[in-house]
């Protein structure tokens, strides 16, 4: 498998590069469109033909790729059909198996902190977007959050997950790059050492977070596929 870990500087936004060896099939994780060019470039350096980008919700801090990689390119684009983004190529629910060459993808839907958030789950490894983050987790203040919600799904349907599984968050901020679920489990500051859902709600209330610098432009533009509509 060729696997490559991008990142955004302006919004700390990690997208993800992965593809099957043998077909040469290839699938991007949350694409950023002012990042068009470098996975164009990527895509034509390792000689991959792009099947799918994988959207793990519709994102408030940036513009998707995935519409403009699917005019020039003619990807299809995933999206969890709570999303809010009926432009997609594929609105897929919970359990749905997706197959990149050799390449096996399991959607969990882990909302909380959108409706429509997803987790991407492969043999060895999860890519969680916004809902698990390497030691926190996405905000519960606003686009449909719940933390309730969220404490839920992370702890059913990501804690259950063995527990060397790599984590690969849609974000970081303090350089990290990787994490593994025992980590997140044990150390987490929101979720980890065993706390409890009201423990994490009341944390997630006391939060008082700033207003999403970008969510006025990204979040229209998403609910599009990255396109402007006229």
């Amino acid at each position: 498998m060729i696997f490559r870990q991008l990142f955004e500087p302006e919004t700390s936004t990690y997208s993800y590069l992965l593809a099957c060896e043998r077909t040469r099939r290839a699938v991007l994780i949350d694409p950023v469109a002012s990042e068009i060019n470098d996975y164009f470039q990527l895509l034509q350096a390792f000689n991959l033909t792009l099947i799918y980008t994988f959207e793990t919700h519709v994102h408030a801090d940036h513009v998707t790729g995935s519409g403009l990689l699917r005019e020039k390119l003619g990807s299809k684009s995933v999206v969890h059909r709570d999303a809010g983004a009926m432009c997609a190529d594929l609105l897929v629910t919970d359990g749905v198996l997706l197959q990149v060459g050799d390449m096996e993808f399991v959607v969990r839907h882990t909302p909380g902190h959108t409706n429509g958030c997803v987790s991407y789950v492969m043999a060895d490894r999860v890519f969680t977007g916004d809902a698990l983050l390497i030691n926190g987790c996405g905000r519960t203040d606003f686009q449909q959050g719940d933390a309730g919600q969220l404490y839920d799904n992370i702890t059913s349907k990501l804690f259950t997950l063995q527990h060397d599984t790599l984590v690969y968050p849609g974000h970081d901020y303090q350089g990290n790059t990787v994490s593994t679920i025992k980590q997140e489990i044990a150390k987490n500051a929101r979720l980890g050492g065993g706390k409890s859902r009201d423990e994490f709600i009341a944390i997630m209330q006391d939060l008082k977070l700033d207003y999403p610098r970008f969510i006025d432009q990204a979040l229209p533009a998403n609910q599009s596929c990255g396109l402007v509509v006229e």
